[in-house]
């Protein structure tokens, strides 16, 4: 059985991440409803000859001149010219994610889109079909105008289209799905490409991701404290309590799980570097402003973003602003900043266990057997690449405003471009999560002592199964990313799942 969505409930970040693969997408007759009486509604404001943006005017800064007047002519009107996007395709999973939220909102029945839009999306996610959809293009401020006419004209068989994993001429891709070409007119259209699903769909799976990587650096930095043989009082609870931020009390406690049963060797210092000492202030810091990132999305994912808006039962039609994506252009930036700290705490931890200076003595590099073999060696060079690419692009989008569309477009928030961002860093963050995974199954080889916690030892196990020592050398590109699989899809009895799956409902 395939994994079901239905669009008359709220989506969910495993909803978004399933749909990568075909989908069951259900529109029952709540959903059908809702969407004739806002279709219905919209021919009765045209009858009345009330202005409707899109579908009696032009689009953008030439709102003020008459758009075509025949509708079916008014979706070209529409969609042709915004083929102007540049730059590779976007990742299929990502694109269908954006398709699924955008067959939510219009399922809302504010969009005075016709019922069998609804339908085509919903026949479309239930095959391998997607759209061919350029990155480079969209500001968010109108919607991701430009990505989602691509998928627009996909759907209607112009452009491209992937199908299992091919590139082709978006015709021939219906054909091979079974799919027929979508008839919109300038309602449909404008309702297809009028809203930030895009910006949606890859915050939402940002999130997904830096939540991940945040619960394993949980887990890293307790097996690194046990492995070491330092103290961790810098958990105590009533320590934490005082610090009086939640995200580290909460923190705190998920780490003393896993630690539970750890002793200090009695050979370490009486205080830790920052990297260990104050990980639970700064992943607690993190799991703050995540939770920000998790509101952000829950609203995202439950809104209706587009313009106008059609209210049948008070015979309005809204011409507004809920297309613009500034919301999500602050959470893309917070997650960026929040990737880059999680980012810089992993390297820096794992500097500090290839150095024999502070690692109690256990080899440089962690090598078995240094000027021989070089163990770690290459991938702390990696790792030190990866969060120096990490902070170069950490600079805020959400603030690089500037005009466009003859100034209609006056304020722009680039959400779209915080959001991929964000996306492409928690790819790496994972990678340097892997790197600190790896040098931690090492260091047991070269000398550290086995897990005093019963937490520790099972994740160091399921590592070791995973990952041979390095002894003698080998390339570890490979290595680095099983070591990351491992840790993010952890399922170990102690670990409960409050940073994992449970954050999807």
């Amino acid at each position: 059985m395939t994994y079901q969505v239905d669009l008359a409930g709220p989506l969910r970040l495993g909803d978004l991440r399933a749909a990568r693969d075909p989908i069951t997408v259900l529109a029952g007759p709540d959903v059908r409803e809702r969407v004739t009486a806002s279709r219905v509604f919209l021919a009765k404001v045209l009858g009345d000859d009330r202005a409707v943006y899109g579908n009696t005017t032009g689009f953008g800064a030439l709102v003020g001149y008459a758009g075509r007047a025949d509708q079916r002519d008014q979706a070209d009107n529409t969609l042709a010219h915004l083929g102007a996007g540049q730059g590779p395709d976007l990742d299929p999973g990502v694109v269908r994610a954006t398709m699924l939220i955008r067959a939510r909102s219009l399922a809302q029945g504010a969009s005075g889109v016709s019922p069998h839009v609804i339908d085509a999306l919903v026949a479309m996610l239930g095959t391998t079909f997607t759209p061919a959809m350029p990155r480079l293009g969209s500001v968010g401020a109108s919607g991701d105008l430009i990505p989602l006419g691509a998928a627009a004209q996909a759907l209607r068989g112009r452009g491209f289209a992937y199908v299992d994993g091919s590139r082709l001429p978006a015709s021939e891709a219906l054909t091979r799905t079974g799919l027929e070409p979508l008839p919109l007119d300038g309602r449909d259209a404008l309702a297809l490409v009028n809203g930030t699903s895009l910006t949606t769909a890859a915050t939402a799976l940002a999130l997904h991701r830096v939540r991940t990587s945040h619960r394993v650096l949980q887990v890293l930095t307790c097996l690194l404290t046990d492995l070491l043989g330092c103290d961790p009082q810098f958990l105590d609870a009533d320590l934490l309590a005082r610090y009086h931020h939640r995200g580290a009390i909460d923190v705190g406690s998920f780490m003393r799980q896993v630690l539970a049963g750890a002793y200090p060797s009695g050979e370490r210092a009486l205080q830790e570097p920052y990297s260990i000492r104050c990980a639970p202030q700064l992943l607690g810091a993190a799991e703050d402003a995540l939770r920000y990132v998790d509101g952000v999305v829950a609203a995202d994912l439950a809104g209706v973003s587009d313009n106008p808006l059609f209210f049948p039962g008070e015979d309005k039609v809204v011409h507004g602003g809920n297309f613009f994506g500034q919301p999500a252009a602050f959470a893309g930036d917070v997650l960026a900043m929040v990737i880059a700290q999680l980012g810089n705490l992993a390297e820096r931890q794992l500097d500090l266990l290839v150095d024999p200076v502070r690692n109690g003595g256990l080899p440089p590099m962690l090598a078995a057997g240094p000027g021989q073999q070089h163990g770690l060696q290459g991938v702390q060079l990696a790792s030190t690449a990866l969060i120096a690419e990490i902070r170069r692009d950490a600079m805020p989008a959400s603030m690089q405003s500037l005009p466009t569309n003859l100034h209609n477009q006056d304020v722009i928030p680039l959400g779209t471009q915080a959001a991929l961002r964000a996306l492409d860093q928690a790819n790496l963050l994972s990678l340097i999560t892997g790197s600190l995974a790896l040098g931690l199954r090492q260091a047991v080889h070269v000398g550290a002592r086995t897990p005093t916690a019963t937490g520790c030892a099972q994740v160091l196990e399921a590592l070791a199964v995973a990952v041979p020592p390095i002894d003698p050398d080998r390339p570890l590109d490979g290595d680095v990313r099983t070591a990351a699989r491992v840790m993010e899809s952890l399922d170990i009895s102690l670990i409960s799942d409050f940073y994992g799956e449970g954050r999807d409902a």
